[in-house]
């Protein structure tokens, strides 16, 4: 794709965050070294896996970012998953935050131009989240089997918690996804899915649940965050199945930048909790979490399971026409 054509689709599927990006204290002639050849820090963020807190997260990281690097930092949002992964790939971001899948999506496009370098930990150490569904808890339905037939929503096809884990999981039970359900969709992102079901859209919907487990119960995620702005009761939905835990979403970086840069990037990110805990914790990070080194190797299972989900995709339709079927 031409550049000219990539930055148009670019202006389609992304939008600046709204505040005017941090400059650096410098004029971008008077930069040397590899912040000349950098240039400015381009960052993407995902709708990700509880897209009310990403924006406004990364809005705050602008200052600081700006502070240790000496470049301008912009931020940017994508409308669904797959716009920060194909402008991370094309080269428009040098990093982003983005969804396991959705990280496995860009390795596959990249290869080893792009690299997960740190991951959320929490104060308890936990570094993973789990893969919920979700029904009203007015409805019949209180296992996995009262839902076949049913209508289901997913998230997103780059998403972790809301397509790719749970569909594998479902696999590993002896359940094929693709007809166990009766209707399926995509609802866009988490917090939507959870909406549609509370406006009786589907039967069940799957959303992201983190800070628990399956049996302490989960403290945050789509349905807490919902009800933490009034928007739902949590009291009138019930999980009754999860998938988990995996591991939390990657803050990845560009590796054909300068190595200087990526060093100083990646120890600014593992320094903040401890540098400033008063922005760590202004933006809606718990006291005591902190940022864990991450690679590749951490993420290698949700690259294998996204490749055999693509695989069984397109094995599907072959199947279908060698036994005589002709359902959708």
């Amino acid at each position: 794709m031409h550049k000219s054509t990539w930055l148009k689709s670019l202006c389609v599927v992304l939008f600046l965050s709204g505040l005017s990006a941090c400059g650096s204290d410098k004029p971008d002639s008077e930069l040397t070294g590899w912040q000349k050849e950098v240039g400015q820090l381009r960052i993407g963020a995902t709708a990700g896996e509880d897209s009310p807190t990403t924006l406004a997260r990364w809005t705050a990281y602008q200052k600081y970012l700006n502070r240790i690097t000496g470049l301008e930092v912009q931020v940017f949002q994508a409308a669904d998953y797959n716009g920060v992964i194909q402008a991370m790939a094309s080269g428009q971001l040098e990093m982003a935050q983005m969804g396991p899948a959705a990280y496995a999506n860009a390795r596959e496009q990249m290869g080893e131009k792009v690299t997960p370098f740190l991951a959320l930990r929490s104060a308890e150490g936990v570094t993973g989240y789990y893969s919920a569904l979700v029904v009203r808890a007015d409805s019949p339905y209180r296992t996995l089997e009262d839902l076949r037939g049913k209508s289901l929503g997913y998230v997103d096809f780059n998403s972790t918690s809301g397509y790719l884990f749970p569909r594998w999981a479902m696999r590993k039970e002896g359940h094929d996804p693709d007809t166990f359900f009766g209707k399926t969709a995509m609802s866009g992102g988490h917090t939507q899915g959870v909406l549609a079901l509370a406006n009786g859209q589907f039967d069940a919907v799957f959303m992201v649940a983190s800070g628990g487990t399956p049996e302490t119960g989960f403290t945050s995620g789509s349905l807490n965050t919902l009800a933490r702005r009034g928007a739902v009761k949590i009291s009138d939905y019930r999980i009754i199945w999860t998938a988990g835990p995996m591991p939390n979403s990657p803050y990845v970086i560009r590796t054909d930048r300068p190595q200087a840069f990526q060093d100083i990037t990646r120890g600014a990110m593992a320094a903040l909790a401890y540098e400033d805990p008063q922005l760590w914790v202004d933006i809606g990070l718990l006291e005591g979490s902190d940022m864990q080194p991450m690679t590749p190797a951490d993420y290698q299972t949700v690259v294998d399971m996204r490749r055999a989900e693509i695989a069984e995709r397109r094995a599907a339709p072959a199947q279908k026409q060698s036994n005589g079927s002709t359902k959708p």
